[in-house]
């Protein structure tokens, strides 16, 4: 599945911060072509920042849900994008971030995160009742 899209962000490579301005305006005033290119361009973008936030687990089992949420995004943050802001950064990486994050909430709470771990006898915070080593090999020293 990444190799598809990495193909994709080698033949559309990020755009310098004038370029992409020129495609925002003309993406709003209604270039469907300008909005396509300007979310393919950002394609390496986002499966960096999803890899960057991310952690492998997640990666694996929502990736590809995470990448085509992140593309949505991508172009309904075109139409908001206030182009008298003047910003080094892409306008859209904070809520890349923030889907990622929401995102790992939902699957943690979801999955009932402790239950999974059921060998260990967690009750109120105490965690005297786990099998845990508390010998010290002198050895090593």
């Amino acid at each position: 599945m990444w190799k598809s899209y990495r193909l994709l962000a080698q033949r559309y490579p990020k755009i310098t911060l004038s370029e992409e301005r020129q495609l925002i305006l003309k993406a709003q005033k209604g270039s469907k072509k300008s909005k396509d290119e300007l979310v393919l361009r950002h394609i390496g973008f986002l499966i960096f920042r999803i890899h960057k936030v991310a952690f492998p687990e997640l990666i694996q089992r929502f990736g590809e849900d995470l990448l085509e949420e992140a593309i949505l995004i991508a172009y309904k943050k075109i139409e908001s994008y206030d182009l008298d802001y003047r910003d080094n950064i892409s306008y859209i990486w904070k809520r890349i971030d923030g889907l990622i994050i929401d995102s790992l909430k939902k699957e943690l709470s979801e999955s009932n995160f402790y239950n999974r771990y059921n060998e260990y006898n967690i009750k109120n915070g105490d965690l005297s009742s786990m099998s845990w080593s508390t010998e010290v090999d002198n050895s090593i020293f």
